[in-house]
């Protein structure tokens, strides 16, 4: 799909965003309602891509726009209470990190536009009715983050020598373990490898998931996206380095703490596309003529450090692919 976005000026009533057409009329500074699933400490790199997002569209904070955090801090369960109470704030635009967050996001409200920022697909779980024209209340950016699932096993093969056993660690809570469950067998046959599946619903069963790995002798380890696990993801990060097991993730967090490899859509270029989004709506723009964009920009991150623990010796092929090289 093309980066193509359609801008419209609203004319008439505002009826996808009358609370932004409020405040642009009296002068008011915007207020953007932040609704993440993640500790503020993690979610500080994003939003402060957002923020400079904003300021390359002339938006100056504490002037002509104020934000209203709310952190579940890594308990979704406390998104919809969170999502609520940014309505009864009555916020301007709502910035919805993660499939959760939009998803809670749109059941509280149908008429305050909502800008999400998600690595799943927004259409196969019900968030919009299509990329193009998204309809209702909300649009925004889509990393896709299933899709990339067979790439990172393809980098994390390229960096394992013979790689046959792959242990794939989900949470089956999340919006991601069905799709990647549904490509698995295609996946595992174009590259030659065996997955084996494991659950952990809950920080407590991560030990449990790891022996399981360690008893039935998995080479290697890719880690599904998930809030849980992002939010544990030191222990999760730990316990792949007490059992020896070479692991690629989908964000960079894992391994600025220690983890060997990730592959993803960058998060941060995503936000600062968010912003544009904002900008619009605040404008006037209706979020139903917005069509949702896919990520343009990939990162592989590589930590030697980890690799060398290891005792892997990463190919030059592979190095000279990566975006970044944590020595």
């Amino acid at each position: 799909m093309n980066r193509r976005v359609f801008l419209t000026t609203l004319t008439g009533s505002l009826l996808a965003a009358p609370l932004a057409a409020e405040a642009q009329q009296t002068g008011k500074p915007a207020r953007i309602g932040r609704l993440s699933p993640s500790l503020p400490e993690t979610d500080a790199p994003l939003l402060d891509a957002f923020r400079k997002g904003l300021h390359e569209l002339g938006w100056i904070e504490g002037q002509t726009f104020t934000i209203e955090d709310r952190f579940a801090e890594g308990k979704p369960d406390r998104l919809p209470k969170l999502a609520a109470d940014l309505v009864r704030q009555r916020v301007d635009v709502i910035l919805a990190g993660s499939h959760p967050s939009a998803l809670a996001a749109k059941d509280a409200t149908v008429t305050i536009p909502v800008v999400m920022v998600t690595t799943a697909d927004p259409v196969a779980g019900g968030l919009v009715a299509n990329f193009a024209r998204p309809a209702g209340n909300l649009t925004g950016v889509t990393g896709l983050g299933q899709v990339l699932s067979a790439k990172r096993l393809e980098v994390l093969k390229g960096a394992v020598p013979r790689l046959s056993h792959v242990a794939v660690l989900t949470n089956p809570a999340s919006a991601y373990t069905g799709p990647f469950l549904k490509e698995r067998e295609g996946i595992a046959r174009e590259l030659g490898l065996q997955l084996r599946v494991l659950e952990a619903d809950a920080p407590e069963r991560l030990k449990t998931a790891f022996a399981v790995m360690a008893r039935e002798r998995a080479r290697a380890l890719m880690v599904l996206t998930d809030i849980m696990f992002i939010t544990h993801r030191r222990a999760i990060v730990k316990l792949a380095a007490r059992h020896r097991l070479p692991a690629v993730y989908g964000e960079r967090e894992y391994v600025n703490d220690g983890g060997l490899m990730c592959y993803g859509a960058n998060l941060e270029d995503m936000y600062r596309r968010a912003a544009f989004y904002v900008d619009r709506i605040l404008k006037g723009a209706r979020p139903s003529d917005l069509p949702i964009e896919q990520p343009t920009k990939f990162d592989l991150v590589i930590n030697l450090k980890t690799a060398k623990a290891l005792g892997l010796t990463i190919p030059p092929s592979l190095l000279q692919r990566a975006d970044q090289v944590i020595e």
